[in-house]
């Protein structure tokens, strides 16, 4: 197990490093100026190129690779071109709620996607089966905004249950955790369904079968805790593709995440800041990861980590 866990941590190093090379190069090699940006639409010439210097613009590429990546060694991710506050102040301001709405929609995930994919996947070829795969597709193919803006009329406008956005109260999290609680369960049900199907046709199925076992007693003992591997391994992308923001729902909530602070950096090509969310993305992949493999085990004990 050491021995893994210190490979894998090399592994996630060298990821987090090409990925820091290819962003570098993408954002640097895009048409927009940064420093006309910084300068303002009315800045002359000259006024820009003295801005290009400040931000070190003005460099060979490799060297201001060199210094970012220097930088990041000491735990600096830049300076914000435009807000000028540190990289890391503004990803930590945004992280708690970040963090809460990838809890509650994982949460929403489970709950709705694994019960519906292990009945369609027992009852494989039946009404119901057809029932919750063609549900699931729907709400896989529905845009986010839809389911967004369709709960927030029913059960914050016209119920008035909820609040219609906000942040602050267990309450906010409700609707924005289950429209990605939706749209990612009919994910997970597809996945614990094709799942399910393959364990039940296992030998140790049919044994258990013999000896007069209920199907349910056989689901819920045998079944799942075979079926549920592959989605410990979806949690683990799941929370690299939360923790970048969910820029739609974010928007349609007024979610003060991570999502909409990449969006603002986007549309300014805000580079320190569009790099830093980026490499905190692929740390959470890379985390998610290696945290579903060391889970994997405790469920399985047929898996060995080496």
């Amino acid at each position: 197990m050491p021995a893994y866990i210190v490979r894998r941590i090399v592994q996630a190093l060298l990821i987090l490093l090409g990925v820091s090379i290819i962003t570098f190069l993408l954002l640097h090699f895009m048409p927009a100026d940064p420093a006309r940006m910084v300068a303002g639409r009315t800045a002359t010439k000259e006024q820009v190129e003295i801005v290009r210097e400040q931000l070190g613009l003005d460099r060979p590429v490799y060297e201001q690779y060199g210094r970012y990546l220097w930088r990041l060694l000491n735990g600096d991710l830049g300076r914000s071109y435009l807000q000028r506050t540190q990289v890391t102040t503004l990803i930590w301001a945004r992280l708690p709620a970040t963090a809460l709405l990838m809890l509650g929609a994982i949460l929403c995930e489970l709950l709705i996607g694994l019960p519906l994919g292990a009945i369609a996947g027992s009852r494989r070829g039946t009404a119901t089966d057809q029932a919750v795969m063609v549900g699931a597709l729907a709400f896989v193919s529905m845009p986010q905004f839809v389911i967004a803006l369709t709960l927030i009329y029913v059960f914050a406008y016209w119920l008035g249950w909820f609040p219609i956005g906000g942040f602050g109260e267990l309450r906010h999290l409700v609707l924005p955790a289950i429209v990605l609680g939706l749209l990612g369960g009919g994910w997970y049900a597809r996945v614990m369904r094709s799942s399910v199907i393959e364990v039940l046709r296992q030998d140790f199925i049919r044994t258990a079968r013999a000896k007069g076992l209920g199907r349910w007693r056989i689901v819920s003992i045998h079944v799942l805790p075979n079926a549920i591997l592959p989605v410990i391994a979806m949690i683990g992308i799941d929370i690299g593709y939360f923790m970048s923001g969910i820029v739609v729902v974010e928007s349609v909530f007024g979610w003060p995440g991570i999502g909409q602070l990449t969006w603002q950096a986007i549309q300014q090509i805000d580079i320190p800041i569009i790099m830093g969310v980026t490499l905190l993305s692929a740390c959470a992949v890379v985390l998610g990861n290696l945290l579903a493999d060391l889970v994997a085990p405790l469920i399985d004990p047929r898996i060995r980590l080496r």
